[in-house]
């Protein structure tokens, strides 16, 4: 299991911040890494993070046969709900730094 850090703690009963209109549940949100160095086993730093429900999750991970959002651009979209996390974080006073 991934060690828990305050900001993967953070995302608990937050909401999703990624596509907006496909969420499931609040109670499903996670943070996602983003970054380009991830992969089975591999995360990227909490820095490059979002708070992601389970079926947004499955989409940016591709896990999902289903994308209703295809003709999105998903960098955009990650970069999009890349600002809105970091946003929270800093309004909870939380870093990546700690």
């Amino acid at each position: 299991m991934a060690k828990q850090t305050k900001i993967t703690k953070s995302a608990r009963g937050e909401d999703c911040t990624l596509l907006l209109g496909n969420c499931s549940s609040n109670e499903t949100v996670v943070l996602c890494h983003i970054g380009k160095n991830r992969g089975m086993g591999i995360k990227c730093g909490d820095h490059f993070a979002v708070y992601a429900c389970s079926s947004c999750h499955d989409i940016i991970d591709g896990r999902s046969s289903s994308n209703p959002y295809i003709e999105l651009n998903i960098a955009e979209v990650k970069l999009i709900a890349l600002e809105r996390t970091q946003q929270k974080l800093i309004d909870k006073g939380l870093s990546w730094l700690d």
